[in-house]
């Protein structure tokens, strides 16, 4: 290619460029709106709680407080728990889950369970120095029918117009996804579990 010919790509490049930049500044000029977000992390495919255990970093980074409660997991000891564990002033971690509906098999007892995670939430909800709050895996629980999904959702919509709440699992229900200001939904496109590759330190938990 020529200097001519790269002076003029360049020179095209340049201007299509400023025309983006003033568009996009435009736009951003636009967005006025500051509020405490309901975000809802679903779908089958991996990443929703290390997208919110993420987001809990990026607040953390701020000086903002967290709280997080894990609804299934707390049976096995995990690297975030650790990791957060670490920062008392910046974060509330109560893993309270038991394990899977399978492992335990007493309904009663999953039941019981998430009520008191339930509970835990709804307490961090309620105390004006956490700026967000992270339900782990609560749309599994929702899934099983432990919690009235109304009843979560009317808190989740009550809660204080700055407060940010996280709501992870596969399976949202349509009520919370239609509630909710940021919906993403996890895609499986591969898994190594399904070649034989067992949970690994690090990686899974």
């Amino acid at each position: 290619m020529s200097p001519t010919m790269t002076d003029d790509r360049d020179a095209r490049h340049n201007d299509k460029m400023r025309r983006v930049q003033a568009a996009r500044r435009e736009m951003m000029a636009a967005k006025t709106v500051e509020k405490g977000l309901l975000i809802v992390h679903t779908g089958a495919g991996k990443g929703k709680s290390t997208a919110a255990f993420g987001m809990a970093v990026r607040a953390m980074g701020h000086g903002m407080k967290v709280g997080v409660v894990q609804f299934v997991k707390g049976a096995m000891t995990t690297g975030e728990k650790a990791i957060f564990d670490a920062f008392p002033e910046l974060i509330e971690f109560r893993a309270m889950g038991e394990g899977f509906t399978w492992d335990t098999q007493d309904r009663a007892r999953d039941v019981a369970s998430a009520r008191a995670a339930w509970d835990e939430v709804q307490r961090m909800l309620a105390d004006p120095a956490i700026a967000m709050v992270i339900a782990d895996e609560l749309n599994i629980v929702l899934r099983y029918d432990y919690l009235p999904v109304d009843e979560v959702v009317a808190v989740a919509t009550a809660r204080a117009p700055m407060k940010h709440l996280v709501i992870t699992g596969r399976n949202a229900p349509d009520a919370l996804i239609a509630a909710a200001d940021l919906v993403t939904e996890m895609t499986q496109v591969k898994h190594p579990f399904r070649a034989g590759v067992k949970a690994q330190a690090g990686v899974e938990f």
